[in-house]
Protein backbone atom coordinates (compact mmCIF):
# COMPACT_ATOMS: atom_id res chain seq x y z
CA UNK A 1 0.00 0.00 0.00
CA UNK A 2 1.23 3.56 -1.12
CA UNK A 3 2.14 5.86 1.66
CA UNK A 4 -0.24 8.86 2.37
CA UNK A 5 0.86 11.97 0.66
CA UNK A 6 0.36 13.72 4.10
CA UNK A 7 4.10 12.27 4.86
CA UNK A 8 5.39 14.21 1.65
CA UNK A 9 7.59 16.46 2.75
CA UNK A 10 8.36 20.17 1.36
CA UNK A 11 11.17 19.01 -1.60
CA UNK A 12 9.37 16.29 -2.47
CA UNK A 13 5.75 18.43 -3.11
CA UNK A 14 8.18 20.98 -5.14
CA UNK A 15 9.57 18.15 -7.27
CA UNK A 16 6.17 17.26 -8.37
CA UNK A 17 5.61 21.26 -8.75
CA UNK A 18 8.85 20.67 -10.77
CA UNK A 19 7.69 17.91 -12.89
CA UNK A 20 4.15 19.75 -13.74
CA UNK A 21 5.70 22.87 -14.87
CA UNK A 22 8.01 21.23 -16.85
CA UNK A 23 4.82 19.56 -18.76
CA UNK A 24 3.40 22.93 -19.37
CA UNK A 25 0.46 22.81 -16.58
CA UNK A 26 -0.63 26.65 -14.95
CA UNK A 27 0.24 27.27 -11.46
CA UNK A 28 -3.39 27.63 -10.62
CA UNK A 29 -4.44 23.78 -11.75
CA UNK A 30 -1.49 22.62 -10.57
CA UNK A 31 -2.40 24.34 -6.99
CA UNK A 32 -6.01 22.70 -7.12
CA UNK A 33 -4.42 19.34 -7.85
CA UNK A 34 -1.90 19.51 -5.15
CA UNK A 35 -4.39 20.86 -2.47
CA UNK A 36 -6.85 17.68 -3.39
CA UNK A 37 -4.10 14.77 -3.02
CA UNK A 38 -1.93 16.80 -0.03
CA UNK A 39 -4.78 17.52 2.30
CA UNK A 40 -3.17 19.59 4.70
CA UNK A 41 -0.10 19.53 4.22
CA UNK A 42 -0.42 20.90 1.07
CA UNK A 43 1.39 24.06 0.25
CA UNK A 44 0.17 27.83 -0.19
CA UNK A 45 -1.12 29.34 -3.57
CA UNK A 46 0.95 31.65 -2.98
CA UNK A 47 4.36 29.26 -2.77
CA UNK A 48 3.01 27.40 -5.53
CA UNK A 49 3.25 30.19 -7.49
CA UNK A 50 6.75 31.44 -6.31
CA UNK A 51 8.04 27.79 -6.98
CA UNK A 52 6.61 27.65 -10.88
CA UNK A 53 8.12 31.26 -11.39
CA UNK A 54 11.44 29.87 -10.44
CA UNK A 55 11.35 26.30 -12.48
CA UNK A 56 9.69 28.79 -15.29
CA UNK A 57 13.14 30.92 -15.08
CA UNK A 58 15.48 27.51 -14.96
CA UNK A 59 15.75 27.21 -11.11
CA UNK A 60 16.86 23.45 -11.24
CA UNK A 61 16.80 22.83 -7.43
CA UNK A 62 13.79 21.98 -4.57
CA UNK A 63 15.56 23.23 -2.03
CA UNK A 64 15.42 26.84 -0.15
CA UNK A 65 18.45 29.23 -1.05
CA UNK A 66 20.02 30.66 1.46
CA UNK A 67 18.55 34.04 2.67
CA UNK A 68 21.47 37.01 3.64
CA UNK A 69 21.63 36.92 7.23
CA UNK A 70 21.26 33.40 8.79
CA UNK A 71 22.82 32.88 11.73
CA UNK A 72 23.84 29.48 11.42
CA UNK A 73 25.20 30.30 8.13
CA UNK A 74 26.64 33.41 8.57
CA UNK A 75 28.90 32.36 12.28
CA UNK A 76 32.12 30.84 10.12
CA UNK A 77 35.51 31.06 11.86
CA UNK A 78 36.56 34.24 9.60
CA UNK A 79 33.61 36.04 10.52
CA UNK A 80 33.83 35.33 14.37
CA UNK A 81 37.87 36.07 13.68
CA UNK A 82 36.91 39.45 11.94
CA UNK A 83 34.26 40.93 14.57
CA UNK A 84 36.72 40.09 17.14
CA UNK A 85 39.35 42.39 15.71
CA UNK A 86 36.94 45.10 14.95
CA UNK A 87 35.49 45.28 18.59
CA UNK A 88 39.18 44.86 20.06
CA UNK A 89 40.26 47.84 17.93
CA UNK A 90 36.80 50.09 18.41
CA UNK A 91 35.81 48.97 22.19
CA UNK A 92 32.44 51.56 21.78
CA UNK A 93 31.90 50.03 18.40
CA UNK A 94 27.97 49.13 17.94
CA UNK A 95 26.20 45.96 17.35
CA UNK A 96 24.88 47.53 14.15
CA UNK A 97 28.13 48.78 13.15
CA UNK A 98 29.30 44.92 12.98
CA UNK A 99 27.39 44.20 11.17
CA UNK A 100 27.11 46.96 8.21
CA UNK A 101 31.10 46.41 7.83
CA UNK A 102 30.86 42.61 7.15
CA UNK A 103 27.44 42.51 5.33
CA UNK A 104 25.87 40.38 8.10
CA UNK A 105 23.11 40.70 10.15
CA UNK A 106 21.87 41.89 13.16
CA UNK A 107 21.37 38.72 14.64
CA UNK A 108 24.56 37.20 13.52
CA UNK A 109 26.31 39.77 15.00
CA UNK A 110 24.77 39.66 18.56
CA UNK A 111 25.45 36.08 18.50
CA UNK A 112 29.27 36.30 17.77
CA UNK A 113 29.38 39.25 20.34
CA UNK A 114 27.51 37.72 22.75
CA UNK A 115 27.73 33.88 22.45
CA UNK A 116 31.08 32.98 20.45
CA UNK A 117 32.73 35.68 21.98
CA UNK A 118 31.69 36.41 25.24
CA UNK A 119 31.93 39.79 24.92
CA UNK A 120 29.41 42.10 27.07
CA UNK A 121 28.83 45.68 27.45
CA UNK A 122 30.55 47.28 30.86
CA UNK A 123 30.30 51.12 31.42
CA UNK A 124 33.31 53.25 32.98
CA UNK A 125 33.13 53.42 36.65
CA UNK A 126 33.12 56.84 37.77
CA UNK A 127 36.17 58.20 40.09
CA UNK A 128 37.23 61.42 41.06
CA UNK A 129 40.53 62.56 39.10
CA UNK A 130 42.56 60.08 36.81
CA UNK A 131 45.58 59.77 38.94
CA UNK A 132 49.68 60.40 37.43
CA UNK A 133 51.77 57.02 37.97
CA UNK A 134 53.50 60.11 40.70
CA UNK A 135 50.47 59.73 42.72
CA UNK A 136 49.78 56.21 42.35
CA UNK A 137 53.22 55.69 44.08
CA UNK A 138 52.78 58.45 46.85
CA UNK A 139 49.14 56.00 47.86
CA UNK A 140 51.74 53.42 47.77
CA UNK A 141 54.01 55.01 50.27
CA UNK A 142 51.84 55.91 52.45
CA UNK A 143 50.05 52.65 53.13
CA UNK A 144 53.67 51.18 53.50
CA UNK A 145 54.01 53.79 56.24
CA UNK A 146 51.04 53.00 57.78
CA UNK A 147 51.24 49.66 57.85
CA UNK A 148 54.74 49.70 59.22
CA UNK A 149 53.56 52.03 61.99
CA UNK A 150 50.85 49.48 62.87
CA UNK A 151 52.69 46.39 63.07
CA UNK A 152 55.51 48.19 65.45
CA UNK A 153 52.57 48.81 68.11
CA UNK A 154 53.66 51.67 70.46
CA UNK A 155 49.48 51.97 70.82
CA UNK A 156 49.21 53.32 66.97
CA UNK A 157 45.61 52.79 66.64
CA UNK A 158 45.05 54.16 70.00
CA UNK A 159 46.93 57.54 69.11
CA UNK A 160 44.49 58.10 65.91
CA UNK A 161 41.71 60.84 66.11
CA UNK A 162 39.87 61.46 62.95
CA UNK A 163 37.68 64.94 62.03
CA UNK A 164 35.48 66.01 59.06
CA UNK A 165 32.95 68.23 58.82
CA UNK A 166 29.38 67.53 57.23
CA UNK A 167 25.84 69.69 56.36
CA UNK A 168 23.14 68.82 58.57
CA UNK A 169 19.96 69.95 57.23
CA UNK A 170 16.88 70.68 58.96
CA UNK A 171 14.91 68.32 56.60
CA UNK A 172 16.84 65.39 54.89
CA UNK A 173 14.80 63.61 52.87
CA UNK A 174 13.97 60.06 53.86
CA UNK A 175 16.66 57.56 51.32
CA UNK A 176 15.18 54.84 49.33
CA UNK A 177 16.74 51.99 51.70
CA UNK A 178 15.04 53.86 54.71
CA UNK A 179 11.62 53.72 53.31
CA UNK A 180 11.40 49.67 52.28
CA UNK A 181 8.40 48.13 53.66
CA UNK A 182 7.88 44.66 53.73
CA UNK A 183 4.39 43.28 51.80
CA UNK A 184 3.03 40.83 49.80
CA UNK A 185 3.79 40.46 46.42
CA UNK A 186 0.45 41.05 45.66
CA UNK A 187 -0.27 44.20 47.24
CA UNK A 188 0.32 47.96 46.04
CA UNK A 189 4.00 49.21 45.67
CA UNK A 190 3.60 52.36 47.78
CA UNK A 191 5.33 55.65 46.22
CA UNK A 192 7.87 57.83 47.06
CA UNK A 193 7.87 61.39 45.83
CA UNK A 194 11.16 63.40 44.50
CA UNK A 195 12.12 65.97 47.78
CA UNK A 196 15.08 67.96 47.68
CA UNK A 197 17.32 69.08 51.08
CA UNK A 198 15.78 72.30 53.24
CA UNK A 199 17.86 75.28 52.57
CA UNK A 200 18.41 75.51 56.26
CA UNK A 201 20.81 73.56 57.68
CA UNK A 202 24.14 73.43 59.99
CA UNK A 203 27.88 72.56 59.55
CA UNK A 204 28.69 70.44 62.11
CA UNK A 205 32.52 68.94 62.49
CA UNK A 206 32.91 65.95 64.68
CA UNK A 207 36.68 64.75 66.31
CA UNK A 208 36.34 60.84 67.26
CA UNK A 209 38.56 57.62 68.20
CA UNK A 210 38.41 54.02 69.07
CA UNK A 211 36.93 54.79 72.54
CA UNK A 212 34.25 57.18 71.38
CA UNK A 213 33.35 60.71 70.64
CA UNK A 214 36.04 63.49 71.37
CA UNK A 215 34.58 66.88 69.90
CA UNK A 216 31.25 67.72 68.89
CA UNK A 217 31.09 71.60 67.32
CA UNK A 218 28.59 73.41 65.06
CA UNK A 219 29.53 76.67 63.38
CA UNK A 220 27.58 79.06 63.97
CA UNK A 221 24.88 79.95 60.94
CA UNK A 222 26.31 82.05 58.26
CA UNK A 223 29.56 80.98 58.54
CA UNK A 224 31.93 78.16 57.01
CA UNK A 225 34.74 76.11 57.61
CA UNK A 226 38.11 78.65 56.74
CA UNK A 227 41.55 78.03 57.13
CA UNK A 228 41.33 80.42 60.17
CA UNK A 229 37.82 79.00 61.86
CA UNK A 230 39.30 75.15 61.45
CA UNK A 231 42.72 76.79 63.41
CA UNK A 232 41.20 78.26 66.13
CA UNK A 233 38.55 75.10 66.77
CA UNK A 234 41.75 73.04 67.12
CA UNK A 235 43.85 75.22 69.31
CA UNK A 236 40.31 76.79 71.31
CA UNK A 237 37.97 73.27 71.28
CA UNK A 238 39.81 70.35 70.34
CA UNK A 239 42.93 70.05 72.43
CA UNK A 240 40.73 71.14 75.58
CA UNK A 241 38.45 68.40 74.49
CA UNK A 242 41.32 66.08 74.28
CA UNK A 243 42.31 66.90 77.84
CA UNK A 244 39.75 66.49 79.45
CA UNK A 245 38.44 63.26 77.91
CA UNK A 246 41.96 61.83 77.15
CA UNK A 247 44.14 62.43 80.14
CA UNK A 248 47.58 61.89 79.32
CA UNK A 249 47.43 62.19 75.47
CA UNK A 250 48.67 65.21 75.02
CA UNK A 251 52.43 63.83 75.79
CA UNK A 252 51.87 61.08 74.16
CA UNK A 253 51.48 62.19 70.82
CA UNK A 254 47.93 62.76 69.04
CA UNK A 255 47.55 61.18 65.27
CA UNK A 256 45.32 63.50 63.33
CA UNK A 257 43.46 61.97 60.73
CA UNK A 258 41.69 64.14 58.21
CA UNK A 259 41.32 65.23 54.68
CA UNK A 260 43.07 67.30 52.10
CA UNK A 261 40.08 69.84 52.25
CA UNK A 262 41.78 73.50 51.98
CA UNK A 263 41.31 74.33 55.20
CA UNK A 264 42.70 71.00 56.47
CA UNK A 265 46.21 71.89 54.63
CA UNK A 266 46.46 75.72 54.37
CA UNK A 267 49.72 77.30 55.64
CA UNK A 268 47.76 78.93 58.60
CA UNK A 269 46.61 75.30 59.52
CA UNK A 270 49.74 73.88 59.22
CA UNK A 271 51.11 75.70 61.46
CA UNK A 272 48.36 75.61 63.93
CA UNK A 273 48.98 71.88 64.01
CA UNK A 274 53.16 72.27 64.49
CA UNK A 275 52.54 74.48 67.96
CA UNK A 276 50.07 72.45 68.93
CA UNK A 277 52.67 69.28 68.49
CA UNK A 278 50.04 67.11 66.62
CA UNK A 279 51.34 65.05 63.83
CA UNK A 280 48.81 64.73 60.83
CA UNK A 281 48.69 60.99 58.98
CA UNK A 282 49.41 61.05 55.38
CA UNK A 283 46.48 61.63 52.71
CA UNK A 284 47.38 61.22 49.41
CA UNK A 285 46.66 64.20 47.32
CA UNK A 286 43.35 63.57 44.72
CA UNK A 287 42.74 60.17 46.43
CA UNK A 288 38.87 59.59 47.08
CA UNK A 289 37.96 61.14 50.29
CA UNK A 290 39.20 58.59 52.85
CA UNK A 291 38.21 60.30 56.01
CA UNK A 292 36.35 57.55 58.31
CA UNK A 293 33.73 60.00 59.63
CA UNK A 294 32.16 60.04 55.71
CA UNK A 295 31.63 56.29 55.39
CA UNK A 296 30.66 55.29 58.80
CA UNK A 297 29.53 57.89 60.49
CA UNK A 298 27.72 61.03 58.43
CA UNK A 299 25.86 58.27 56.19
CA UNK A 300 24.28 56.90 59.03
CA UNK A 301 24.04 59.81 60.55
CA UNK A 302 21.87 61.41 57.68
CA UNK A 303 20.00 58.05 57.10
CA UNK A 304 18.94 58.35 60.95
CA UNK A 305 17.84 61.94 60.46
CA UNK A 306 15.95 61.41 56.95
CA UNK A 307 12.23 62.23 57.09
CA UNK A 308 12.68 64.35 60.10
CA UNK A 309 11.86 67.87 60.24
CA UNK A 310 13.32 70.29 62.57
CA UNK A 311 12.46 74.10 63.07
CA UNK A 312 15.61 75.58 64.78
CA UNK A 313 19.43 74.91 64.65
CA UNK A 314 19.14 73.92 68.61
CA UNK A 315 16.49 70.85 67.60
CA UNK A 316 19.34 69.93 64.91
CA UNK A 317 22.05 69.89 66.96
CA UNK A 318 20.43 67.90 69.77
CA UNK A 319 18.71 65.43 67.07
CA UNK A 320 22.69 65.00 66.44
CA UNK A 321 23.75 64.48 69.67
CA UNK A 322 21.35 62.45 70.75
CA UNK A 323 22.10 59.72 67.73
CA UNK A 324 25.69 59.65 68.17
CA UNK A 325 25.64 59.44 71.83
CA UNK A 326 23.39 56.24 71.07
CA UNK A 327 26.17 54.40 69.53
CA UNK A 328 27.64 51.70 71.39
CA UNK A 329 31.17 52.05 72.63
CA UNK A 330 31.89 48.67 70.83
CA UNK A 331 31.47 50.53 67.69
CA UNK A 332 34.33 53.06 67.27
CA UNK A 333 37.02 49.93 68.05
CA UNK A 334 35.12 47.82 65.55
CA UNK A 335 35.37 50.46 62.35
CA UNK A 336 39.32 50.78 63.66
CA UNK A 337 40.13 47.06 63.23
CA UNK A 338 37.68 46.73 60.53
CA UNK A 339 39.88 49.05 58.28
CA UNK A 340 43.10 48.10 59.60
CA UNK A 341 42.22 44.20 58.61
CA UNK A 342 40.52 45.47 55.18
CA UNK A 343 44.13 47.77 54.50
CA UNK A 344 46.34 44.81 55.24
CA UNK A 345 44.16 42.73 52.45
CA UNK A 346 44.48 45.01 50.47
CA UNK A 347 48.29 45.37 50.63
CA UNK A 348 48.72 41.40 50.29
CA UNK A 349 46.83 41.79 47.10
CA UNK A 350 49.92 44.03 45.67
CA UNK A 351 50.84 47.18 43.68
CA UNK A 352 48.32 46.83 41.09
CA UNK A 353 45.41 46.83 43.48
CA UNK A 354 46.76 49.97 45.28
CA UNK A 355 47.88 52.13 42.09
CA UNK A 356 44.29 51.41 40.77
CA UNK A 357 42.15 54.55 40.55
CA UNK A 358 38.80 53.21 43.16
CA UNK A 359 40.80 50.85 45.31
CA UNK A 360 40.46 52.10 49.03
CA UNK A 361 43.63 51.35 50.23
CA UNK A 362 43.87 53.50 53.33
CA UNK A 363 45.26 51.04 56.09
CA UNK A 364 44.28 53.11 58.82
CA UNK A 365 41.29 54.61 57.56
CA UNK A 366 37.80 53.42 58.59
CA UNK A 367 36.40 52.69 55.02
CA UNK A 368 33.92 51.48 53.57
CA UNK A 369 35.21 47.88 51.91
CA UNK A 370 32.07 47.42 49.96
CA UNK A 371 33.42 50.19 47.63
CA UNK A 372 36.79 48.59 46.92
CA UNK A 373 37.42 46.94 43.45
Amino acid sequence: MAAPLETCTREEQCSVIWFLCSEGVKPIEIYGRMKFQYGDAYLSQQQVYEWSRKFANDVTSVEDAPRPGQAHRIVTPENTAAVEAIVRENRPVTLNQTAASLNISHGSAHHIVHDVLQFHTVSARWVPRQLTPELKDRRIDACEELLWCFERGDDFLARIVTGDETWVHFHQPETKRASKEWRHSSSPKPKKFRTQPSAGKVMQTLFWDEKGIILEHYMPRGTTVTSASYSDLLKNHFRPAIKSKRRGWLSTGILLQHDNARPHTARTTVATINVLHFECLPHPAYSPDLAPSDFRIFGPLKEAMGGNTFRSDEEVCHAVHKWLRGLPKEFFLKEFMHSVSAGGLALSMGENMLKSDTALYHLCTINNTQKNI
